[in-house]
């Protein structure tokens, strides 16, 4: 406890006004969100499928950024007098009990992060989190299983009650599913928008296993290992292992990652039953060290397969949140599934302390969460390749990188590669949320001469605007640009579209700008200029470099942009579409008079435009459009308001 460093001033932060949370699933997911709502001030209720919370897992690691969270929910002195604190991972090749490298974890990262990390039984963490979420007054219901949500996600769920076979409606201000990675509820929305969510095997399962220590006391090897608080990782062709003790040392957890049966992968099953011989016939040729753990392990071992998920279109639909393994599963290669889980818990208790407005709270939560955890996710993936390489040149070059000169750097293995430790452990997802918060709250800050800003929809508008034009402002593109520069990409552009081989059509300004131009006379209508928008073939592009997007444009593309700060390049396209007498343009000329007066009548131009692109169907095919969407990972409401 005395690496922990916490310059964090937000702990006393309470709710802007209390809600009733369902939370489905009482996982570490779900009590971790439960804890940080009650703490908050929220009302919420858990309901669990099983019938009693027992102590079953393996171990897991907390990590800093999870243990940063404990502590300002006040658990992490409970936990860390559970877990074991590993001084350092060692490296190795799987036919030697030789060091190939080293890599400290404690007390220097605690120190570098202010944080400490350990090592803990999973159901001893989750036994701590239960206890707390139920002195904070947490309503939890096992043997309850939440069979659906109401068809318009508007926080209602369907629930069964085991014991009595009951089953009844219980309605809320917010659902939130942590119901694992098999989420019904995740499921259903998905269904709803007309996503396929399957899982993708991956080829590999992974035998758990934990050896007690009165099973070794006769075997000094295994019995010394015990006794180090230091990680050991064997890397093998097709496979690897990570093994450290637990439970102050009376435990020694092992973690072995194979290929998995094809039989087992043809009939989509999750877990099934291994054995000891199964082991030890894989690990075959494998370092002495590694045969005698296994000779100590139970016949029978449990042996999970491992499956992937695309990134999901959204995590959120009407008041109804996904968390944790419901929407991000991770590979177990970078230890940060339960620590992300309790990111997701931190964000969304956090920006229910900056507003009451639940969906606002929600499209907040899934900008901040969603491209973090979908790259730590991926980064889990990638680093499955790299320790299970077949032997040859490309293992050899692995293994030289490991003990080369800045190695913790360049590490390919992401678990212990200091950079990308630092994005993974360093980053303060509390602080984030705020910060974004107080972006908007710039604007908010103009509610005395904008009353009606105040308004929810409003709000909620502001996110969506961005979401559905799915590009970024021109600023970083064209901010260093001389007037010069940007005015002959304007004239390029509008002769592209005079000679048919292109239209280029900008949206109009951004927010920041209407708010800079407030007229409140516009009485013009917006029909004509939404339907003729709606009438250019279009598809979406992420905005980069203005002059290879013109450069695509001329080869037969029509490229929408969004104005965004850089308004000479509005004016300059304007001008010449004006004097050029282009059809195509004229819109653009309506829009910007539009959108220089009026506020609120700007916004809602906008958000009717939007709304009427939304509908487009592109000549792109349907996949490169999502592509598109999952390629705007940006911070959304910070692109809005620079």
């Amino acid at each position: 406890m005395e690496t922990i460093r916490d310059d964090f001033q937000g702990s006393d932060r309470r709710a802007v006004k209390a809600l009733n949370i369902i939370i489905v699933g009482a996982g570490i997911g779900g009590l971790t969100a439960g804890i940080a709502l009650a703490h908050t001030g929220h009302c919420v209720t858990i309901f669990e499928t099983v019938s009693e919370i027992t102590d079953v897992g393996a171990g897991i690691q907390i990590a800093p950024n999870a243990a940063r969270i404990l502590h300002r929910l006040d658990v992490l002195r409970d936990v860390m007098d559970h877990a074991t604190v590993l001084e350092r991972v060692s490296i190795r090749r799987y036919t030697s009990d030789e060091e190939m490298a080293t890599f400290p974890l404690m007390p220097a990262n605690g120190l570098k992060y202010g944080a400490p990390m350990g090592v803990i039984h999973r159901g001893d963490l989750q036994n701590i989190l239960l206890n707390k979420a139920l002195e904070l007054g947490c309503h939890i219901f096992t043997n309850h299983k939440v069979i659906a949500v109401d068809p318009k996600f508007s926080a209602k769920v369907h629930v069964h009650d085991g014991t009595t076979g009951a089953r009844f409606w219980l309605s809320a201000n917010m659902v939130i599913a942590a119901d694992g990675v098999k989420s019904h509820i995740r499921q259903q929305i998905m269904t709803s928008k007309g996503y396929k969510d399957e899982p993708i095997p991956t080829g590999d399962a992974a035998y758990r296993l934990l050896i007690p220590r009165n099973r070794v006391l006769d075997d000094p090897l295994t019995l010394s290992m015990m006794d180090k608080n230091v990680a050991m990782r064997y890397m093998g062709p097709g496979g690897h292992i990570m093994a450290y003790p637990i439970r102050g040392n009376s435990l020694y957890n092992i973690v072995l990652l194979h290929p998995a049966k094809s039989e087992t992968l043809s009939e989509d099953v999750w877990t099934s039953k291994g054995s000891r011989e199964d082991m030890l016939k894989f690990c075959a040729g494998w370092s002495p060290a590694v045969q005698k753990w296994l000779a100590h392990a139970d016949e029978d071992v449990p042996e999970w397969n491992l499956y992937v998920y695309p990134d999901l279109p959204t995590w959120t639909q009407g008041n109804v949140a996904l968390l944790g393994d419901a929407c991000h599963p991770m590979l177990p290669y970078v230890a940060q599934g339960a620590a992300n889980a309790m990111e997701d818990a931190a964000v969304l208790a956090t920006a229910l302390t900056c507003t009451s407005n639940v969906r606002l709270a929600l499209k907040m939560y899934e900008t901040i969460r969603k491209s973090r955890a979908e790259k730590i996710a991926a980064s889990a993936t990638a680093t499955a390749y790299t320790l299970h390489m077949p032997d040859g040149p490309e293992q050899i070059a692995r293994d030289q990188g490991l003990v080369s000169p800045g190695a913790a750097k360049h590490n390919p293995d992401k678990w212990s590669n200091v950079e990308w430790q630092d994005f993974m452990w360093g980053v303060d997802v509390t602080e984030v949320t705020i910060r974004m918060w107080m972006e908007l709250a710039k604007v908010l800050s103009l509610e005395k001469r904008y009353p009606h800003f105040t308004r929810a929809y409003t709000y909620t508008l502001f996110v969506d605007i961005s979401r559905v034009w799915l590009l970024k402002q021109l600023h970083s593109a064209m901010g260093n640009r001389s007037r010069n520069a940007r005015y002959k990409a304007g004239r390029e552009g509008c002769k592209m579209a005079k000679s048919k081989k292109a239209r280029i059509v900008c949206s109009g300004g951004d927010i920041k700008s209407m708010m800079q131009n407030p007229r409140s006379k516009d009485e013009q209508t917006l029909a004509s200029v939404t339907g003729k928008l709606t009438r250019l073939p279009v598809h979406t592009r992420q905005i980069g470099d203005v002059k290879s997007q013109l450069g695509d444009a001329a080869q037969g593309d029509s490229v929408v942009l969004r104005a965004g700060d850089s308004a000479d390049i509005l004016n300059n396209c304007q001008k010449d579409a004006i004097e050029s007498k282009m059809k195509p343009m004229k819109p653009l000329h309506q829009l910007r008079k539009i959108v220089t007066r009026g506020f609120r009548k700007s916004v809602i131009c906008i958000e009717r435009i939007a709304g009427q692109y939304a509908k487009l169907r592109p000549r792109s095919s349907e996949k490169m459009k999502n592509e598109a969407v999952r390629s705007f990972r940006g911070d959304i409401l910070k692109d809005m308001l620079v």
